[in-house]
């Protein structure tokens, strides 16, 4: 890992990562009661990890997610995924209160989307092609 992102990584678990990470790790034990809802939970503990700590790392759509992620992200949107971006926008617009802050808050802007529908979604290490944007022929 570079010097760059780890300084990244540092100050972002600092002025947001912690505080975000938890609320996803809350929503990922809710949401571990129900039987039904464990996909969810899964999910939200991996996101939990990437807002942790991301800078190094992206999320990538997976190509074999069908119908199911589509259907558990409606739900996902109902039960938490508002509540958990409407607390990125929240920190984001924080963040860009500060110059320092604005690439950090533009980034939980971005963060937000993906907390609106998770499922379907992989966290890969930056280097990994699949991180790499698509070559339009």
């Amino acid at each position: 890992m570079s010097a760059i992102r780890f300084v990244l990584n540092v100050l972002w678990f600092v002025l947001a990562g912690f505080w975000l990470s938890l609320g996803y790790a809350l929503a990922g034990v809710l949401m571990f009661l129900l039987i039904v809802t464990i996909p969810f939970g899964v999910a939200s503990f991996r996101l939990a990890g990437f807002v942790l700590w991301p800078f190094g790392r992206t999320i990538v759509p997976q190509h074999d997610a069908g119908t199911p992620s589509l259907v558990g992200n409606v739900l996902w949107f109902v039960l938490a995924g508002v509540w958990i971006a409407i607390a990125h926008v929240i920190t984001g617009i924080g963040l860009c209160l500060t110059i320092i802050g604005i690439p950090f808050g533009w980034a939980n802007i971005k963060l937000a989307l993906v907390a609106l529908a998770p499922l379907g979604k992989e966290v890969v290490s930056s280097d990994d092609p699949r991180a790499l944007p698509v070559a339009w022929a």
